[in-house]
């Protein structure tokens, strides 16, 4: 069973559309998912109705995007984002269990030959601790399908749950040495969302050394700096990492950050 801000929405595919307001939008779910817009919506096909608050957004965002943010084993925040503007409804589930048994099915069919599925089952079962035997038979099926710096990632953090730490240490080392700059950075990220601002901070400090020149590494060097309450030095790196950037929109919103570092404030937080 799945519930949207708390409400039962059934199992299904649904339209989604939205009223916005000030103050609050309306986020609705409807029983016609065929529409082309909101053109021929009809209120008498909602299966579900719910009221959020929107809020601002600290990095510009030139096209919408849906994503998911306080990852919890059993919920996660959906935010659209567009513009400057989040709107975050939150979805939560009950049966793990279900879940699991949903996972396994899909991996008896074509997710047993990709890397995704099987990682994404994997971290499902690391996220809750549970199964964590099954999550690691998974996480090795899904690094010999292709192997990344997200599998060995999961796979050393599966490791250092089933208190084999020499062998997690090892996977996590070999993560290391194949990670992108973009890789190592947006793992920096993760770690911070999930308030785990020390280990993040040793991320971004191997991001700036390995890739000093690149991107990534001069947002890093931001952020430590950041932290630090260097925020000239910070807003230097952050421009810096738009000059080097390759796109306008990675530019425009890399000015959103050095906006914030030119008004002290922590880009972290």
């Amino acid at each position: 069973p799945v519930s949207v801000e708390g409400q039962p929405l059934a199992k299904g595919t649904y339209g989604l559309h939205t009223i916005p307001n000030p103050d609050s939008w309306t986020v609705i779910f409807s029983k016609t998912n065929t529409a082309w817009g909101s053109y021929s919506y009809k209120e008498d096909e909602d299966a579900l109705r719910v009221n959020v608050k929107p809020r601002p957004l600290a990095e510009m965002k030139e096209a919408l995007e849906f994503d998911f943010e306080d990852l919890k084993p059993d919920s996660t925040a959906v935010t659209l984002k567009w513009e400057k503007l989040g709107v975050p409804f939150t979805v939560s589930i009950k049966d793990s269990d279900q879940t699991l048994q949903n996972i396994r099915a899909q991996l008896k069919g074509r997710g047993q030959f990709t890397w995704q599925a099987l990682d994404e089952g994997a971290q499902f079962c690391l996220t809750r601790k549970i199964n964590l035997d099954e999550a690691l038979r998974w996480a090795d099926a899904s690094v010999q399908n292709e192997e990344r710096f997200d599998n060995l990632s999961t796979k050393a953090d599966i490791l250092k749950a089933l208190n084999r730490p020499d062998e997690a240490k090892t996977a996590w080392n070999h993560a290391l040495e194949i990670a992108t700059p973009v890789q190592l950075y947006s793992y920096g990220r993760r770690l911070q969302s999930e308030k785990k601002g020390a280990e993040a901070m040793e991320i971004f400090q191997g991001v700036a050394k390995r890739f000093p020149q690149t991107v990534y590494g001069h947002l890093a060097q931001a952020r430590i700096k950041s932290a630090a309450g260097d925020f000239t030095g910070a807003a230097a790196e952050a421009t810096d990492a738009q000059n080097a950037a390759p796109t306008d929109a990675q530019k425009q919103s890399i000015k959103a950050l050095i906006d914030r570092l030119q008004s002290k404030q922590d880009i972290n937080k």
